[in-house]
């Protein structure tokens, strides 16, 4: 099984956090969005993965090396591909065209999802979906009564289904997805000016392939700062609930109260404070005199005499006074 992450996107609707670093980088509940992604792939399939393939932009070298990283925690072989211009799902899929053969499985780094399935490889394909509030934002598919999928569907203006395709699929033969993706590139066939990935897939179904879904129990989204503070809430809620230990061993804890769950990296001291529920704490961070609740606060940051309440702050950032909520980037200074 080979594993493909497209992420080249800068994440606008995360800054000032992906100023500094790319969005799946960001920490969620002490991990990096993309390192919780390939471990909650890892748990659907039973069998060693062996390549994981990342699609970035130009991220530097610190970024790679991280990446590569990930890959080998999970027990696989990883690359790195670049993606130079942003020309839709099915192009960046394509920038990993060398592992595109075999099983696969192909996620977009922006998503988290909770589920309790084992991956079916012997279907043709499997697509993961939820059912959402407003269609019209995602591509959804439609279903027959034997739950094969009927049709695709990008970004319907009109009401179809309410069954969003959340960015994850899985194919048995990943040389025919490639071959069908090629097809799109060297015709010019564009859907809302991109290549998507979906019109290879509505291809692909006329030529026979049975397309199945997997429905997800939640999907949790890391587009803009609350929906990503809100994520992080869950996944603590998850790991709590699965009893995983959330407080480093090297974490100093004077003083102060924890209400779980909460997430406490290493190195990190809270003095004389309150900090929880649904926060998380980077490594080498100092919060002292404070209240924090449902907040993501990065590496090596202090905050002296604050109540913060639904808040990102970024990596190295000194906060003293009183306020309420922010989005702080990194090396920022509020006093």
């Amino acid at each position: 099984m080979n594993i493909i992450i497209p992420m080249a996107g800068r994440g606008t609707r995360l800054r000032p956090h992906t100023l500094t670093i790319p969005k799946p980088l960001i920490p969620v509940a002490g991990k990096p969005i993309v390192q919780r992604l390939v471990e909650d792939l890892v748990r659907t399939y039973n069998e060693p993965i062996d390549h994981i393939g990342f699609v970035i932009g130009d991220f530097g070298t610190e970024t790679e090396e991280h990446l590569l990283s990930i890959a080998e925690q999970a027990g696989a072989e990883g690359h790195i591909f670049y993606q130079d211009r942003p020309l839709g799902t099915a192009h960046a899929i394509m920038c990993a065209a060398e592992l595109l053969k075999g099983h696969i499985i192909v996620a977009f780094a922006d998503t988290l999802f909770r589920a309790d399935f084992q991956l079916n490889t012997t279907h043709d394909g499997i697509i993961w979906t939820h059912r959402v509030d407003d269609p019209s934002r995602f591509g959804v598919v439609k279903l027959n009564e034997q739950g094969i999928i009927t049709e695709f569907i990008e970004k319907p203006a009109t009401f179809i289904t309410d069954m969003a395709i959340i960015g994850i699929y899985y194919f048995k033969d990943g040389a025919y997805l490639r071959n069908e993706i090629q097809y799109l590139l060297d015709n010019d066939i564009r859907d809302k000016g991109e290549y998507q990935v979906t019109s290879a897939l509505e291809n692909m179904k006329r030529k026979g392939t049975k397309f199945t879904v997997a429905s997800v129990e939640e999907w949790l989204d890391c587009g803009n700062k609350d929906v990503t503070v809100y994520t992080n809430q869950r996944v603590l809620e998850i790991l709590r609930d699965r009893n995983e230990n959330l407080i480093d061993p090297t974490a100093l804890i004077d003083n102060a109260t924890i209400v779980e769950p909460c997430f406490v990296g290493e190195n990190a001291v809270i003095r004389n404070a309150v900090v929880g529920p649904h926060v998380s704490v980077g490594a080498g961070t100092h919060i002292e005199n404070s209240v924090v609740r449902n907040s993501i606060i990065q590496n090596s940051s202090r905050i002296e005499y604050q109540i913060i309440d639904n808040s990102m702050v970024g990596n190295a950032v000194s906060l003293k006074g009183k306020a309420n909520q922010y989005s702080i980037g990194d090396y920022s200074t509020i006093e």
